[in-house]
């Protein structure tokens, strides 16, 4: 089966917001993300609400910074999946391949203002 790497710091790590988007349980690694800081992004998105069960949701940003760093999950998951994980994500993130701590090579979502700085 063909599976992608998906690496997740926020609510995709949420049994219910799994359940809501891909009809199943997420089983992943702890791993983190180098050169990034992590905020809050206000949600608008009403289906979004639903599934977190929250209005704010975190989001990471590129510093380029050494010393920051995200903690998260990694996960696989079907190709089906990750555009459903495309869906679910509203218009402040924007997706991109990232290498993590571990060497692993995974799609992540990152504030859309991180493209720029990264570009």
């Amino acid at each position: 089966m063909n599976t992608e790497k998906l690496f997740s710091y926020g609510t995709l790590r949420y049994e219910s917001v799994q359940l809501s988007n891909f009809g199943r349980k997420l089983h992943g690694a702890v791993d983190s993300l180098p050169g990034f800081g992590m905020s809050k992004v206000k949600i608008k998105d009403s289906s979004v609400i639903a599934a977190s069960g929250e209005d704010e949701h975190p989001i990471i940003t590129y510093t380029g910074k050494s010393t920051d760093s995200v903690d998260g999950m990694v996960f696989e998951i079907s190709p089906a999946e990750l555009k459903k994980a495309d869906s679910y994500e509203v218009e402040d993130y924007k997706r991109i391949q990232v290498k993590l701590t571990s060497g692993i090579l995974a799609w992540v979502y990152v504030h859309v203002e991180s493209i720029e700085l990264l570009s």
